[in-house]
């Protein structure tokens, strides 16, 4: 007895899933070996058909039923050795008394009557419709091909589960084969279905790309960056550079951005100990900034100070004072993420200025008037950011609190001390007077 299993049917965007047994008298013919995924044709099953089928007389017995899938045996065929549960118990023993066996995993379809229309071909005979008690009765001609047809029902969740369906088709199944077998008449049968009883729907996906994709968004194109502002006296000798010159003027609460505009550097100038960068904006506002280089026997080295930044406007100056917070040493550039003059002030508004009115407000402010030795690129910059924040300062302290309370336990467990004379079990027992 041998077997032949054909699943996964196509139609259209429809993947379908039959199955499909063939149980026969004599040993198969063998089919090519097929890679996995591969999809049998309606070609290739004629051409094998034709191979098994081609020669002398043949008996056919086709069981067709409704629906058949290759999920109705996994679910009602008995897994795990429990084969008591099974559905197809007659139809599990015909395939371990068969002497070879073929399996088709994937059969095309395009018409549910593709297969009988395949056997009325290869045999050249018309289908005739049987059931258990007529074939019984029937006397099969062996010296010419036969082909009998079986239907078979499908379960409609109406009154029988699918179990019972399927029992009751194996029953109808087993009892035909022992029949043929009383009757000694070489057969071959088949088990399939019209049409498979599990559905998966397939989205098809014109004009999209197959394969991994990279589910980002486009990386937005950059905004150019504004190169650095660099005076020129027999080479680079001042760089500033800022993301944004904010300044609010009195009588105006709203902010001027002048880091966009590219202004006039007349005015300026540079030596060893002093710079001044001027910077004229065509809206007629003006920015100077005064440098000073000096030594201090402290630090045995020379530091550069922002002494004063003004700020000038239809003939008012207000000045600002950069000493106490914006220097560095002098071969290296200062780096603030924001020097303003009202809020962390590190530019101090001179004396009798209204702070409310003049307000400068620098954001990635960097800058540097000595020491330019990599042509038109800042030295290393040195951050106005403290290296002991209050955040490090808390850490610091707490752990030091810690340390001195786990100093202070270690100490105090060291100094117990242990009983150095016990009594001698041998000796006299101390008494204690009881009366005073």
């Amino acid at each position: 007895v041998a077997w032949i299993k054909a699943a996964v049917l196509f139609q259209k965007n429809v993947l379908n899933v039959s199955f499909m047994r063939l149980v026969c008298m004599f040993s198969l013919p063998p089919l090519a070996s097929t890679t996995a995924g591969h999809i049998t044709t309606n070609d290739q099953l004629s051409a094998y058909f034709t191979s098994a089928f081609g020669s002398a007389s043949h008996t056919v017995l086709l069981f067709l039923q409704d629906k058949l899938s290759k999920d109705d045996f996994t679910v009602f065929g008995g897994v795990f050795g429990n084969k008591q549960e099974s559905a197809f118990k007659n139809l599990e023993v015909a395939l371990h008394s068969s002497s070879s066996s073929l399996a088709v995993p994937a059969m095309e379809w395009t018409d549910s009557s593709v297969i009988l229309t395949l056997l009325q071909e290869k045999l050249g005979v018309s289908p005739l419709l049987v059931d258990a008690d007529t074939l019984s009765q029937l006397s099969i001609n062996t010296s010419v091909s036969n082909l009998l047809l079986i239907n078979l029902p499908y379960c409609t969740g109406l009154h029988k589960s699918c179990k019972e369906v399927l029992q009751n088709n194996d029953e109808i199944m087993g009892k035909v084969l022992n029949i043929m077998k009383a009757k000694d008449v070489p057969y071959t049968a088949i088990y399939t279905g019209l049409q498979p009883s599990r559905v998966i729907s397939e989205t098809s996906v014109p004009n999209q790309s197959v394969g991994r994709s990279l589910l980002q968004a486009p990386t937005p194109t950059p905004a150019p960056v504004t190169p650095p502002i660099i005076y020129n006296q027999s080479g680079p000798c001042i760089m500033l550079w800022a993301k944004n010159l904010n300044v609010s003027l009195p009588g105006n609460s709203s902010w001027i951005d002048l880091a966009a505009d590219r202004p006039s550097l007349a005015g300026s100038m540079c030596n060893e100990t002093d710079s001044l960068l001027v910077l004229t904006y065509t809206s007629g506002l003006v920015l100077r900034f005064a440098m000073s280089n000096r030594r201090y026997p402290v630090s045995a080295r020379h530091w550069f100070t922002l002494d004063t930044v003004e700020l000038q406007v239809d003939g008012r100056t207000a000045s600002f004072s950069g000493t106490r917070g914006i220097y560095s040493p002098a071969e290296y550039s200062f780096h603030c993420q924001s020097v303003s003059s009202f809020q962390d002030a590190l530019l101090v508004p001179g004396s009798g200025q209204n702070v409310s009115q003049w307000r400068l407000n620098f954001v990635d402010f960097q800058i540097q008037g000595f020491g330019l030795t990599n042509g038109t690129n800042f030295s290393y910059a040195s951050d106005c950011a403290g290296f002991f924040t209050a955040g490090i300062w808390m850490g610091l302290l707490t752990s030091l609190l810690m340390l001195l309370i786990f100093v202070y336990g270690l100490h105090m467990i060291m100094q117990l001390n242990t009983m150095d004379r016990f009594d001698d079990p041998k000796g006299p027992s101390i008494s204690v007077p009881q009366s005073e």
